[in-house]
């Protein structure tokens, strides 16, 4: 075959651009950190990334659900334990009025009494970013008034119409963050104080049985009622133990929330450690890379200039 000169011009030519190409491609590896710039440079890994990058936002997502959630559930269980507190305190307090102490110390326990309802009301209205904790749905409005009555209607007995939170944490998974009021402070049965109901709906403007029974509590240490306030300490070690109970089944899931959102994490993690591995270039292989082909390209430059030297001029000699 016949070698003419702008056969080995062109061939040049085409040599000379590959060389430039890939040394063009690795300057943008090295400069942007990733592997592929346009989805015909690597299909399948392009194809990966964006299943990454849709994987990586629902899992942040999930993850940034799980956080709120866990730090409502820590500010609904700091609450329980401020009211698990109170509630102790009201006990030790009729422990020691059914001792049969001194008229003054039994109106220093009823002053007290007092002063723990009202410390009670405060925590039956606790917040969290603005949110009441106990109130259901109704997030805006305090779950017990200044008077100790149920400030809304909250509904638990029709599992369809329960107001609870539920936030989303993955693929069918929803987990109940909120504790409905009723199931803490009550309601008062047909027995009065000795009939405590924490299963059935808050109606607006009743009395809460917790509250109910530290007014009656008040009312017996002010009546130097002996024989109820013998009553009162079982009365209020019930409540005692029923608010114990939501505590604690709140708490364990609160822990499980916090498993759940490490869980999450790890998996947001680990999804980003494999979309890196997937999209972005190991700088040192690249860069000896760069490197060979930056030699490879000006040795083509220089072979090409000494090959297309010779000129007509040159052969007239």
């Amino acid at each position: 075959m016949r070698v003419t000169n702008i056969m080995m011009i062109n061939n040049m030519k085409y040599n000379v651009n590959n060389n430039m190409s890939r040394l063009e491609r690795l300057q943008y590896e090295t400069s942007q950190g990733k592997k592929f710039r346009y989805p015909s440079d690597d299909p399948i890994g392009v194809s990966r990334s964006l299943k990454f990058y849709t994987d990586i936002a629902k899992g942040e997502q999930h993850l940034k659900n799980a956080n709120d959630a866990v730090s409502w559930m820590n500010t609904t269980e700091a609450a329980l334990n401020e009211l698990n507190a109170v509630v102790l305190r009201a006990h030790e307090l009729t422990v020691q009025a059914a001792n049969g102490p001194n008229l003054e110390e039994l109106d220093k326990i009823q002053t007290e009494i007092i002063e723990l309802k009202e410390s009670m009301i405060q925590i039956a209205n606790s917040t969290y970013s603005g949110r009441r904790l106990f109130s259901g749905f109704q997030t805006d409005r305090d779950l017990i008034d200044k008077d100790g009555n149920y400030n809304i209607n909250l509904e638990i007995e029709d599992p369809a119409k329960r107001e609870v939170f539920e936030y989303n944490t993955g693929v069918a998974e929803r987990v109940v963050v909120n504790t409905l009021g009723m199931t803490v402070f009550g309601t008062v049965g047909a027995g009065g104080v000795d009939d405590p109901i924490y299963d059935t709906n808050a109606v607006k403007d009743e009395k809460p049985y917790l509250i109910t029974l530290f007014e009656s509590m008040s009312t017996n240490l002010e009546n130097r009622d002996q024989g109820e306030i013998q009553k009162d300490i079982g009365r209020i070690k019930n409540a005692y133990d029923n608010v114990l109970k939501v505590t604690a089944e709140f708490g364990a899931r609160t822990n499980r929330m916090e498993l759940t959102k490490n869980k999450l994490d790890d998996s947001v993690f680990n999804l980003k450690s494999l979309m890196s591995d997937n999209e972005n270039v190991d700088l040192a292989e690249a860069f000896t890379r760069l490197l060979t082909e930056e030699n490879v390209y000006r040795a083509s430059l220089g072979v090409t200039g000494r090959i297309i030297q010779p000129s007509l001029m040159d052969f007239l000699r």
